[in-house]
């Protein structure tokens, strides 16, 4: 939160029971007070992929579970991913174990492009799990501060289209 933003005070009523359970999560998670912890809830809810509007533009991952063996299942997911390889950045690949794989895909586009790739994903017999998962961003090249790309350290590196690195 910015020094700059003003803070509006108001008043929240839990049952005795929930307040309880509510102090022991934020105690759990680190939190100073019940304020930052109710701050960082609200955030999460304004961020649910199915509020956004469809011509947002975010950044973030889609999460995908799925069994190898399914027939052609891996075949078909990596054919969707390249219909969508202007909005997927990167993927990595995981054997959870003999049958399962795990793939992170980070993503940044219009939010209708990300609800449509990760809907083809999930519907498919096979993946046991997929969700995505987004937060606002600015469009490719329009960096807060600046016209250009700018990460605010030195360093460099290549941005294509898609990465795409398995084991």
């Amino acid at each position: 939160m910015s020094d700059r933003e003003e803070l509006v005070r108001f008043g929240v009523s839990f049952p005795a029971q929930l307040i309880g359970q509510f102090d022991s999560f934020i105690e759990e998670q680190g939190y100073q007070n019940r304020s930052e912890a109710i701050r960082d809830l609200a955030r999460k809810a304004l961020l649910e992929p199915t509020r956004l509007k469809g011509d947002e533009f975010v950044a973030g991952t889609i999460v995908v579970v799925y069994d190898h063996h399914v027939r052609e299942l891996p075949v078909v997911l990596m054919d969707i991913q390249h219909d969508y390889h202007h909005d997927i950045v990167s993927n990595m690949h995981v054997h959870l174990n003999h049958d399962q794989c795990l793939e992170v895909i980070v993503v940044r586009g219009r939010m209708a492009s990300l609800r449509g790739l990760h809907e083809r994903i999930q519907i498919q017999k096979g993946v046991s799990y997929a969700e995505l998962s987004v937060t606002f961003a600015e469009p490719h090249g329009k960096a807060p501060g600046g016209n250009g790309h700018h990460h605010g350290d030195a360093h460099t590196h290549s941005h294509s289209d898609r990465a795409h690195r398995s084991e």
